[in-house]
């Protein structure tokens, strides 16, 4: 019996714009300055990191803001970029200028799976700062309360590989068969599936990744059959 809900956020509890239009626009306007004015701060481990990454021992700030720029707009999921991205993006959140968009069907489901005893998680290649910021500022009502932990690229590592969802069931404390994994990625879902969970996509409309077999693909979170919710 599955126990366990692990969800994906962008194209899957939310539309994959609002995350680059939203959270990577105001990065991006912001970056160049925040790292020059935070390079002995809160920007050192960033900029140790892109220069490693990207073998360029004696990149200065401007530089590296050209380099995490450069990635931001391939969607690269770097962990110095999604890190600086956490940073950034507080304070977009906590000023009112940026707030968590939900697909209309997600807020009920997950208020009604928490409220049926089922534990909720995230698992995001945004870093983890990025992902309770959106939950907890979501537009409409906060939404960080019903989530029980949350994952990414660095404490759990990248999607596409199996091992992070063995990592993640370790760390949750639950067995593989009784983890639920929502994404709309067919990569991830092989992925998660390869570890032992049982695997949803999520298709919807005007969303970039397209469904592909074996899987079982669903088009609202009101399709998961969860027990007493």
């Amino acid at each position: 019996m599955i126990t366990t809900i692990v969800v994906d956020i962008e194209g899957t509890t939310s539309p994959a714009s609002s995350v680059r239009e939203g959270l990577y626009g105001y990065t991006r306007q912001r970056l160049p300055q925040w790292l020059a004015d935070n390079r002995d701060d809160a920007a050192e481990p960033v900029l140790a990191g892109a220069r490693e990454l990207a073998d360029r021992p004696d990149a200065g700030p401007a530089e590296v803001a050209e380099i995490l720029l450069d990635w931001l707009d391939s969607d690269v999921k770097a962990e110095p970029l999604k890190a600086a991205q956490g940073l950034i993006c507080a304070e977009g959140f906590r000023s009112g200028a940026l707030h968590g968009e939900f697909f209309p069907d997600a807020p009920p489901a997950l208020r009604s799976w928490h409220a049926a005893g089922t534990a909720l998680f995230v698992y995001s290649s945004g870093s983890v700062r990025n992902q309770q910021d959106w939950f907890a500022f979501a537009r409409g009502g906060e939404l960080a309360s019903l989530i029980d932990g949350w994952f990414d690229l660095v404490n759990a590592g990248g999607k596409r590989q199996p091992d992070s969802y063995e990592k993640i069931a370790g760390a949750i404390g639950v067995p593989a068969d009784r983890l639920l994994f929502l994404s709309d990625h067919p990569d991830e879902l092989d992925a998660a599936r390869a570890a032992g969970w049982h695997v949803l996509g999520v298709t919807r409309p005007g969303e970039p990744n397209s469904p592909r077999p074996p899987h079982r693909w669903i088009e609202s979170f009101a399709e998961v059959e969860v027990p007493g919710a």
